[in-house]
């Protein structure tokens, strides 16, 4: 079950809970309809207790690329399994975001440190007041340098103190990120937050501990968008490891909703990061209750259409249903 709805039928809960307490019954309220939005006002979502709601964050590209940001509810439809669902809430407001930066430190990037760091920087600097991140460097190792926070200085020196050396360690890092994010996954509706990581790497995977299959399953599972760049050396283009690596990130990025990159050079670097940022600013929430009503825990696939000619939707492939 979302956490969306938990929240709000533990509100209702406890409202309930208050009323019988007192030994009464709360009077019935007249009834109310809310005064329409003002006049470029963005309506917020409403959410229903008891219902499974699946939670989609979308993004919407025309044939150049260019972010779309002025499509309304009626723009699109959300298909599960290829059955059409009804949206029951949809903003194109920005929610809070929490972010796991992840940066590869290990000796080839030695080299790279400097521009990496000079862009990983800007990045963090485009974060709003109410969003957080948190920063992970990752060679033999893996390091939470900077847990969640929303003080971009703080931020900015634990980029600026990343060393490279060692091997590289990507499944490592990348399930840890998916397991911190997790931690602050079930909070109240009223701090509903996006989840998204950015990681940075200039090759495969050589160290880690867990596979990638379980990296993958955990990404499925999961809330949050994975953003890759992968740097490549001019003498690996052509390698297995580069095509390993290739496979990798798409499968990632792709299952979740996310893109990946591959610059052909370090110079690239700032702006991917301010492309990526852009686009976390420029996606719409939107959510459904699923139609099907089995709680068989199967992957359930979601496809997402915008009825403007030349617009395309990108979201997550899918998500796991509900258990017994």
């Amino acid at each position: 079950m979302s956490r969306w709805s938990v929240a709000v039928g533990a509100l209702v809960l406890a409202a309930a809970m208050s009323a019988a307490g007192r030994g009464q019954s709360p009077p019935p309220a007249p009834p109310r309809q809310a005064p329409p939005p003002a006049a470029g006002e963005v309506q917020r979502p409403a959410f229903r207790s008891g219902v499974d709601v699946v939670s989609l964050s979308v993004t919407a590209t025309d044939g150049a690329g260019r972010y779309v940001t002025d499509l309304a509810q009626e723009d699109f439809e959300v298909y599960e399994d290829g059955a059409k669902q009804d949206i029951s809430f949809f903003t194109r407001t920005n929610l809070p975001l929490s972010v796991s930066v992840l940066i590869d430190t290990s000796a080839s990037m030695e080299e790279k440190m400097g521009t990496v760091q000079l862009a990983a920087t800007g990045f963090v600097r485009q974060l709003r007041p109410e969003d957080q991140a948190e920063l992970i460097d990752f060679d033999s190792k893996v390091v939470v340098t900077v847990p969640f926070t929303s003080d971009r200085a703080v931020l900015e020196k634990g980029i600026r103190a990343t060393v490279a050396g060692g091997s590289t360690a990507l499944y490592n890092s990348a399930y840890i990120a998916l397991k911190e994010l997790k931690k602050i996954q079930a909070k109240p509706a009223a701090e509903l937050r996006r989840q998204a990581i950015v990681l940075l790497t200039d090759g495969e995977d050589t160290s880690s501990l867990v596979s990638f299959d379980e990296v993958l399953e955990l990404a499925k599972r999961s809330e949050t968008a994975i953003y890759a760049i992968a740097l490549k050396a001019s003498d690996v283009l052509t390698g297995k490891g580069f095509h390993e690596a290739d496979y990798v990130l798409r499968q990632l990025t792709t299952q979740t909703g996310g893109r990946v990159f591959f610059p052909a050079s370090v110079e690239e670097l700032p702006g991917i990061y301010q492309l990526i940022s852009q686009e976390l600013s420029s996606q719409y929430a939107i959510g459904y209750s699923s139609r099907n009503p089995r709680r068989d825990g199967q992957w359930r696939r979601i496809v997402v259409r915008v009825a403007r000619v030349g617009v395309a939707a990108r979201t997550k492939q899918g998500y796991y249903g509900p258990t017994l």
